[in-house]
């Protein structure tokens, strides 16, 4: 009988960094740097993808392709991209050991589920390199994974499935029924449907609502019902299956996916 045997997370916005604001920052320097300033919201809206993937996502944003042309006199190319990617990551790693603070519920769950046999795998927009530096700062402070898949060496990161075919490779698990995949942004959203995995989205802490943790204590009630339904509405949109508000949430949902399973 199949079960829900794996769970892929997510890092920043999902497991650890409440409201995803290492890279934010990263992105939203790198480019002040050279005078062509984006905005958090710009950043926000392609999170997900390999960092140099945003990059270039960046780039092709009209107002900001229109600012460096103004600036620079020619188009941006690869060399900017490259020369950008470069600053983000001079600016991320300065400060991403920083940003490795659990969300409140993901140890407690996670040890939970990793307690009924289910693996806990990981997908990410981060290499391999800045991974090194989020795990082991995560582990110190109670959140740790089974695996951590980065896009290196694969074919393509988010929202192609491939990081979460490596998950399933090296779990030795051999069907998408029995993975679940958790994340913040819209790029996790198509990276599990694209896997044809089950697909969870997370709204507080997430990318997608971009809140920090006091700003959703202060928010009066009906604004914050308001950004939360907006979010849950465009990652439903995405094609997630399920929408939870947090991780505490999770348990019921592959209770529920369990029983779908057991009748297919």
């Amino acid at each position: 009988m199949k079960r829900i045997e794996c769970i892929i997370m997510d890092w920043a916005g999902t497991a650890v960094d409440y409201g995803c604001f290492a890279p934010v920052a990263a992105f939203v320097e790198s480019f002040r740097a050279i005078g062509v300033p984006v905005t958090a919201a710009e950043t926000r809206a392609h999170m997900g993808l390999t960092k140099v993937e945003e990059i270039r996502a960046l780039f092709n944003i009209e107002r900001v392709r229109a600012e460096f042309e103004r600036k620079f006199g020619r188009p941006a190319g690869e060399e900017d991209v490259q020369a950008r990617y470069a600053e983000f990551q001079r600016v991320l790693f300065a400060s991403l050991e920083d940003y490795t603070d659990p969300i409140p519920g993901v140890v407690e769950t996670i040890s939970a589920l990793r307690a009924q046999g289910i693996r806990i795998g990981s997908t990410t927009g981060y290499t391999r390199s800045m991974m090194d530096v989020v795990l082991p700062a995560a582990t110190a402070k109670g959140y740790a994974v089974d695996n951590c898949v980065t896009p290196d060496g694969l074919p393509a990161g988010r929202p192609a499935p491939y990081m979460i075919y490596k998950n399933m490779a090296d779990f030795a698990i051999p069907s998408v029924d029995c993975v679940l995949k958790y994340g913040d942004t819209i790029a996790d959203i198509k990276e599990g449907i694209n896997a044809k995995a089950w697909t969870v989205g997370v709204v507080l802490g997430s990318n997608e609502l971009g809140l920090t943790q006091e700003e959703v204590s202060s928010l009066p009630a009906d604004e914050l019902e308001a950004r939360k339904a907006d979010v849950r509405r465009r990652m439903l949109a995405a094609g997630a299956h399920y929408v939870v508000d947090t991780i505490a949430e999770l348990p019921a949902v592959i209770a529920e996916i369990n029983r779908k399973l057991e009748i297919l």
